[in-house]
């Protein structure tokens, strides 16, 4: 056997006297993937940030050891310079910057004189852009001019770029389709076939089982477990994880569906950067009362956008008519929509769900903060009380509800948004991608949360790149592509295959009539 590259032993991390992190062991080897599986806040990204400098040594206590001998990194820099490169579950990217400037920030090629070697870093940009299978993007244009998935594989880009020994993917798919998916793992075997040592973070323990040779399970900044996949079964990696067996992971509830609630008539956006052309168009759908709606289709096909302009959020130009109850609404902005009754906990929490700068606590209560103001000031004790009952309902946790939000793991994050969403106890509760980053517990708990909301008569829109939890929750199922809209199914023996072939399709669908549900 190899010797490790890579031996953490007992790191021990707090915060504010909290411990996250108890004595936590890793053992890594030169082309060896190890799997590290927790539900959120066990600690697994807080062990990932001590290992890449984010907190730099001297701020935890414990060892690592590196190609055998000690690590004692101040920095991120000093980590990459050793060879270790991080990949965190927020991306990490300047939108302003092009696709180029990204992948090459901080490690840019320059010509004589210290100016930029752009034709250099284009050239080599697009090499390794195609190294993930990706034409179609510009390396010139701005980061923010594509999607989510896009960006992940732009990360992935920066750090290959790195020429790293030892790879941290911390929620790599998070953002990807099936198709995106398959060209990480298969550079996941690639490095390892090269000798690249990889971490691999995830939820998602199909993706474990495909690539990771060892899987390390930690449990409230404990160890619980390590041992190779070839002895282990996805269900023993969950129970390991949540300390109970979860047998049905979709918690299916029987609802009543009712009426008619909200209707989307005529949705079209046009692209921000390109007005002239359609990211939207002509998308027209309506909601029953109880009703679970799930929306589906690749990456970049329009649902986003859809949901955006719906709510007053999209950045470009867009029309649409939206009716509640019957009744036209004006939604000129997100407020609007809440004031109506509309809610949408957004597909992209760091930049459209939270406030980073405020605590978990403020976050929670910021839609509906006018409920606690008392002749012109904030009533404390009644916002805190709030605070407590419903971070309790959800499971949010955190070491104290004045902690700032950013320092918690991005599934806590989404229930935090998810908590703030559902104070304005709205009629209609659109939900895009609502499990992203959300462990197999956190996300048994919040598909329980929105089958208890369609018994209480919530209307649901649920976007989500996960076939398997669009069939395992919604009654009917919008399928998006390029735009438009391809199908209109009632979730009876549908399959994963009927939802692909609706979304691949080159003409337009005539929607099947949901006339049953």
């Amino acid at each position: 056997m190899t010797e490790p590259l890579l031996t953490m032993r007992g790191i021990v991390k707090s915060f504010a006297g909290v411990k996250a992190l108890d004595g936590i062991d890793l053992t890594v080897r030169p082309g060896e993937c190890v799997g590290l599986c927790g539900e959120n806040g066990a600690g697994k990204s807080t062990l990932m940030k001590v290992l890449s400098g984010v907190y730099p040594h001297g701020t935890w206590s414990g060892e690592i050891r590196w190609e055998g001998a000690p690590l004692e990194a101040q920095s991120v820099r000093d980590t990459e310079r050793a060879g270790i490169v991080i990949i965190h579950q927020e991306l990490m990217l300047v939108p302003e910057l092009s696709v180029a400037e990204n992948i090459f920030l901080g490690n840019e090629i320059t010509l004589p004189g210290g100016r930029m070697n752009y034709a250099a870093m284009y050239q080599r940009a697009d090499a390794l852009l195609r190294e993930l299978n990706i034409d179609a993007i510009n390396v010139a244009q701005p980061v923010m001019n594509y999607g989510g998935g896009h960006q992940q594989l732009i990360e992935i880009a920066k750090a290959l770029n790195k020429r790293a020994k030892l790879l941290i993917l911390d929620e790599p798919s998070s953002s990807l389709t099936a198709a995106e998916t398959k060209i990480l793992l298969d550079i996941v075997r690639d490095l390892k076939r090269r000798g690249v040592a990889c971490v691999y973070i995830s939820h998602k323990l199909d993706e474990v089982e495909a690539v990771c040779d060892t899987v390390s399970v930690i449990r409230d900044g404990r160890h619980v477990a390590t041992e190779p996949m070839a002895t282990l079964t996805t269900d023993r990696i969950i129970a390991q994880m949540v300390g109970r067996e979860i047998r049905n992971l979709f918690p299916r509830e029987a609802h009543d569906i009712g009426e008619v609630v909200f209707e989307a008539r005529n949705v079209t956006c046009y692209d921000v950067t390109n007005p002239r052309r359609k990211r939207v168009d002509d998308v027209s759908f309506s909601v029953r009362r109880g009703e679970i709606l799930g929306v589906a289709g690749l990456v970049g096909a329009g649902r986003t956008e859809t949901m955006q302009a719906i709510f007053g959020a999209y950045a470009g130009a867009c029309t649409a008519t939206v009716l509640l109850d019957g009744k036209p609404l004006k939604i000129r902005s997100p407020l609007d929509a809440i004031n109506a009754g509309i809610a949408m906990v957004p597909e992209d929490r760091k930049r459209h769900g939270i406030v980073p700068q405020l605590g978990v606590g403020h976050n929670i209560t910021l839609s509906v903060l006018q409920r606690f103001s008392r002749h012109g000031r904030i009533d404390t004790a009644a916002e805190l009380d709030t605070i407590r009952t419903e971070m309790q309902r959800l499971s949010v946790r955190a070491a104290n509800p004045m902690l700032s939000i950013a320092s918690l793991s991005g599934g806590n994050q989404q229930k935090a948004v998810l908590t703030k969403m559902l104070l304005t106890d709205p009629k209609v509760l659109i939900l895009d991608e609502p499990t992203r980053g959300v462990d197999v517990g956190a996300k048994y708990e919040i598909y329980k949360l929105i089958f208890q909301l369609a018994k209480r008569g919530v209307a649901i829109v649920m976007v989500s790149s996960e076939l398997p939890e669009v069939l395992g929750i919604s009654d009917r199922v919008l399928v998006i592509g390029e735009g438009e809209l391809r199908g209109d199914f009632v979730n009876d023996d549908l399959t994963q295959e009927d939802i692909l072939g609706a979304a691949i399709q080159s003409v337009r669908a005539q929607p099947d009539t949901a006339s049953a549900v």
